[in-house]
């Protein structure tokens, strides 16, 4: 059988269309489709008047030429909608060009939660420009957990935050985060690389909260992520249990190049603990 070329060039144009069509999806649709994803977990040393506290996690903002603040001010207001307890940022709030960092203030701003909104670094923060990303959190009106805990605001009943520095980076110190915490009491930790649930397990920690993989911002199906970073390869996507710790590693909302998403939608974590084992 042989075909004109009028009937060859519409054949092709038949076969190229699913090819251009997800290509649309994965770089216009996709990466602006932004999923709220709720999860319940129960928590054995969590006292139990703690029982339905919620955290709201935001992670790898990337502000940049490809993530813009408008794209972030579209997260906050989401966020703000899911009417945490308590804000948590894991880390990654630029890519490349720390200038963006000034970009974040005002849509950051509006975060507020009753136990208050916190943030850890990245290692992206620290390779182009960790003071800058500071200064910017510090005007949003967001602590910032460099190796450090505190005991939430939560009354008489014991929850305590801690936050370690980039683990990628080799800043963190996780024994000096947790030295002035009790050992009995509930905590959950901030740790932008989720691989590093390995070492945290090993301590009195409750809960890890991280980012960093983007979920591999493309999933194969029967495949996964092609391409995963170094120390995101381990625990890249959702909820595991590292020995008596739990673990949660958000997608994140930005990405970095390549700039596409692929049934990886950008995240909100609403993380709602329960008492008890």
């Amino acid at each position: 059988m042989t075909l004109s070329r009028r009937a060859f060039l519409g054949l092709m144009a038949v076969a190229a269309l699913p090819v251009a069509t997800g290509g649309l999806w994965s770089t216009q649709v996709e990466p602006n489709w932004v999923a709220v994803e709720r999860i319940a977990l129960r928590l054995r040393r969590l006292p139990a008047r703690l029982d339905g506290l919620r955290i709201a996690q935001l992670s790898d903002l990337h502000i940049s030429p490809l993530v813009s603040q408008g794209d972030i001010a579209r997260a906050v207001a989401l966020t703000l909608d899911q009417a945490a307890d308590l804000i948590v940022l894991t880390g990654d709030f630029i890519w490349h060009d720390a200038s963006f960092a000034d970009q974040l203030v005002a849509p950051l701003r509006g975060l507020t939660a009753p136990l208050g909104v916190y943030a850890i670094f990245g290692n992206h923060d620290h390779w182009h420009g960790a003071g800058r990303v500071a200064d910017s959190l510090q005007a949003a009106g967001i602590d910032l957990l460099e190796n450090r805990a505190l005991r939430l605001e939560t009354g008489t009943d014991p929850l305590w935050l801690a936050g370690v520095d980039d683990i990628w980076e080799e800043r963190q110190d996780l024994a000096l985060t947790l030295r002035n915490v009790p050992e009995d009491q509930c905590t959950v930790l901030l740790a932008h690389e989720p691989d590093f649930g390995d070492e945290a397990a090993t301590y009195p920690v409750d809960l890890q909260l991280s980012g960093h993989s983007h979920g591999g911002q493309i999933r194969l199906p029967f495949v996964g992520a092609p391409v995963l970073p170094y120390l995101g390869r381990k625990y890249p996507i959702g909820l595991y249990q590292v020995g008596d710790m739990a673990l949660y590693t958000n997608r994140g909302i930005g990405l970095i190049a390549p700039p596409v998403r692929l049934n990886c939608r950008p995240e909100i974590t609403v993380l709602t603990l329960r008492a008890g084992g």
